[in-house]
Order: C-alpha cells, then structure tokens, then sequence
C-alpha cells in the first residue's frame, strides 16, 4: 500500500491506478479506524477495482469546545489494518497540504446542514462539505464510500456532490453496531465502563421508537418518550430525537416513507448519534 502525502504524487499515482479502465472507490475517514471502518473499506473494494483510503482530522468541522486536540491519531496502526484489507493507496495530507496559506473557501449545503446536528454543532457541516469536496477533487474517483450511522452527512453529501456536478456516484454503508447494538464510533473510546453498558440504551430505545411510529403511534408522544427513556437509560441529555423525511430531512410530524428516526445525546462529555428506518 502507498502512502501518500503530497498533491501531485496523488494524482500521478491515481492515474496509474486507473489505468486500462480500471475504477476507483474512495473511503474518507478521520482515522481511528474501528470495524465501521473497515466495512466501508469492504464494499468499497466490491464496487471498484481499486481502494482509496484518505485519513484527515479535519480542523474545520470542529467547534471550538470539541475534541479536535483530543481526537484519536494512531496512523501506524491504521495503514496496518488497511493492509490487511488490500487497500491500494493511503491518502494522508496535513493541514497545511489541506488548506494552504490563504484558503478562503467554503462549501455552505444550505437547509439540509441547519437541523440536528448542524443546529448544535455550527458550521460543522461546512467543514465536511468543503473538505470533501476537496478530497474529490484531490483524488478524483469514481466512488465514495460513506457510513450511514451519520444520516445527516450522508444527505448533505449526496446533495453536494449533485449540485455541485461531480461525477461519481455516492454509496450508504449500512450502520456496523456491536453485539448489544451501539453503533460503532471512535468516539465509543471515550466512554467509560459503566458509559459503555448504559450506551446500549441508545439503539435500543430508537429501534423500538422506530417500530411504534410504524405501526401507528402517534408521532410527537413516541418521540417524547423516546427522549425519556435515553435519560432514564444513563444519559445525561437528548440533543434531539426527530423523524424526518429520509431524503429532504424535513421534520415529520405524521410518518410517511421514506423516513429515518434520527437523534443525539450525550453521555458524560461525548456526544453519540444514531439513526434508525422507521417502516
């Protein structure tokens, strides 16, 4: 596997990748790799000849009172695992590769980054629309690979990559849980003992929320009691529990399909999200 650091060795190595028609897939990711990872990494080497793996802690899509300092860095071990699944090429850039002196530009996916997340983390969204942008140009493949466990991400991005033109297509992997359902995040590190066992609450609580609103409960009183039971359950507050169209992500006060239960809550000082089909 290559591990590449500067722009024009990219695309040189890229172009060689592509050769004789042969595709490439692109997997973002922050590093940390963990299993939702490496199942990306596995549908990626499904739909495309070549994988493409970018590790970047992007500085921008953190508020000023989250962990960018603390966020967990081990490249050694990731390029080890990446390995180990047959990864072609490592795309590791620093910041200043990143975002050279003078960079002004911003990628803004208006109303689809306001709710949710984007209302309790501000400008996060246009962090990651930039920076992923700037990966697509910098790699130029013609896949990317993107977890569903953020829905949101997920919406922004497929509407970015329309608006915006670019020739690729943009695949959902399906939410990597652990055995007791919590679906896997490098954040996950951060809880402790007690915050791990309590955590299982989460998935548990919208899978059942997601099951009721189906089947005809009324949508305000599920969601109400979905907030209480992720408190009662060991967490300390609910950003929010939402349905919402799955597509435009409007707020849903009546189901209709296709539509996702989407929520945060934090327990301790970290942060989850989670996300379920409802129907």
């Amino acid at each position: 596997m290559q591990i590449i650091r500067d722009i024009a060795m990219l695309h040189r190595a890229v172009t060689a990748l592509k050769q004789g028609g042969r595709s490439v897939a692109l997997v973002p990711t922050m590093g940390a790799l963990h299993d939702g990872h490496l199942s990306l990494v596995r549908m990626a080497r499904r739909v495309a000849d070549h994988v493409v793996v970018s590790i970047f802690v992007n500085p921008t899509q953190f508020g000023p009172n989250e962990d960018f300092a603390a966020y967990p860095r081990d490249e050694a071990r990731d390029a080890a695992l990446l390995v180990e699944e047959g990864v072609a090429l490592l795309w590791a850039p620093d910041v200043a590769v990143m975002y050279p002196g003078g960079h002004r530009t911003h990628i803004e996916v208006a109303e689809l980054g306001a709710d949710y997340c984007g209302a309790a983390r501000p400008g996060h969204f246009d962090g990651v629309a930039t920076v992923v942008a700037k990966l697509f140009n910098q790699v130029r493949p013609d896949v990317a690979i993107f977890g569903e466990k953020d829905w949101q991400q997920l919406a922004i991005i497929r509407r970015m990559t329309r608006d915006l033109d670019f020739a690729l297509d943009i695949f959902g992997a399906p939410i990597a849980r652990d055995d007791d359902g919590l679906a896997l995040s490098s954040r996950n590190a951060y809880l402790s003992k007690d915050q791990r066992a309590a955590a299982a609450a989460f998935p548990k609580t919208l899978q059942a929320a997601a099951k009721a609103i189906a089947g005809g409960a009324d949508v305000a009183e599920t969601l109400a009691k979905a907030e209480a039971a992720i408190v009662k359950g060991g967490f300390d507050s609910v950003d929010y529990v939402a349905l919402a169209d799955a597509e435009s992500l409007e707020r849903l006060t009546e189901f209709r399909k296709p539509a996702r239960l989407l929520a945060a809550a934090r327990i301790g000082k970290t942060r989850l999200i989670d996300n379920w089909p409802v129907g």
